[in-house]
C-alpha cells in the first residue's frame, strides 16, 4: 500500500473544485492507458457539489463516452427517492452528460435487498469479466465519504459486514435512516487503483482525527480498514474537517 496523501483545502468550495480536477485528471489518465475509466461513486453533499462541477465546468475535460459508472453503496429506496445515491448522481451529473444506458451500473435499491445485492455482484462480475469466485473488480477510482461515526460506504462500526471476505456486495441493516442498504465489501474497496476520500465540514472533524490519528480500532472506526493493497489513497478535506488534526 502506498502512504496516504492528505490535501487540506481552504473551504468546501475549493474542495469541490479540487475534487473535480482530480477526477477529470484520473479519467484522462485511465482512458489514455486503458481505453476506459471505471468510476465508483459515493453519496453525500460534498460529492453532489463535485458532480455538479463535473457536469458543467469540467464537462469538456472528460471523454464521457469512455466512463463506466458504479456505486459503493445504495439505500434501499426507489431511484427517485431523495435518499437514493443513484438519484442524487443522476440529478447532479449523469442526466447532464452524453451517456449511453449501458455505461450506468446502478444498484437497484428499489428491489428486495436479498436480491439486489447478488444482482449487483453479478453486474460487477460481468462488467469486469471476473471468472474465478475469488476475483475482485478493480475500479480506476473509487470515491468515499466519511460518516460522523467513521463509516464508509454502508459499512458501519461493529457490523459483521466489516469482516466479509468472499462476497463483492451485500445487504446490510444499519443504525441510520434508511436502515436497509446495499454495500460493496472491504476487499472490493481495497482493490481499487485509487481511493479518494471527500470530506468537508466541522461535523466530520472528530471522525477524520479518529481515522487518521486515533487509536487503531477498525471495529470502531471502519474507515481505518481502507488500505488499498497496491493502490493510492488520497484524502481531500477542507480546513473545517481538518480542524481536530494535530
Amino acid at each position: 500500500m502506498n502512504p496516504a496523501q492528505l490535501t487540506v483545502m481552504d473551504d468546501a468550495q475549493a474542495l469541490y473544485t479540487r475534487a473535480a480536477e482530480e477526477i477529470a485528471h484520473f479519467a484522462g489518465e485511465a482512458i489514455c492507458t486503458h481505453g476506459e475509466f471505471t468510476l465508483c461513486l459515493t453519496g453525500g453533499t460534498t460529492p453532489a457539489a463535485t458532480y455538479e462541477l463535473l457536469a458543467t465546468r469540467f464537462q469538456l475535460s472528460v471523454d464521457w463516452k469512455e466512463v463506466q459508472f458504479f456505486w459503493g453503496d445504495e439505500r434501499c429506496v426507489p431511484p427517485d427517492d431523495p435518499a437514493s445515491n443513484f438519484g442524487m448522481a443522476n440529478r447532479t451529473m449523469l442526466s447532464r452528460l452524453p451517456l449511453r444506458p449501458e455505461q450506468i451500473h446502478r444498484i437497484h435499491g428499489e428491489d428486495e435487498p436479498a436480491r439486489a445485492a447478488p444482482e449487483y455482484e453479478g453486474e460487477l462480475r460481468r462488467t469486469f469479466g471476473l471468472e474465478q469466485s475469488d476475483d475482485l473488480p478493480c475500479f480506476n477510482l473509487l470515491l468515499l465519504g466519511l460518516g460522523e461515526n467513521a463509516h464508509v460506504a454502508s459499512l458501519f462500526p461493529h457490523h459483521s459486514a466489516l469482516q466479509e471476505q468472499s462476497r463483492l456486495a451485500l445487504a446490510v441493516e444499519v443504525d441510520a435512516t434508511p436502515s436497509r442498504r446495499i454495500s460493496l465489501t472491504m476487499p472490493v474497496i481495497n482493490n481499487a487503483d485509487r481511493v479518494i476520500f471527500l470530506v468537508s465540514g466541522e461535523k466530520k472533524a472528530a471522525a477524520v482525527k479518529n481515522v487518521l490519528q486515533g487509536p487503531a480500532d477498525s471495529e470502531q472506526f471502519p474507515a481505518q480498514l481502507v488500505k488499498p493493497r497496491s493502490g493510492q489513497i488520497v484524502w481531500l478535506i477542507d480546513k473545517a474537517a481538518a480542524s481536530a488534526l494535530k
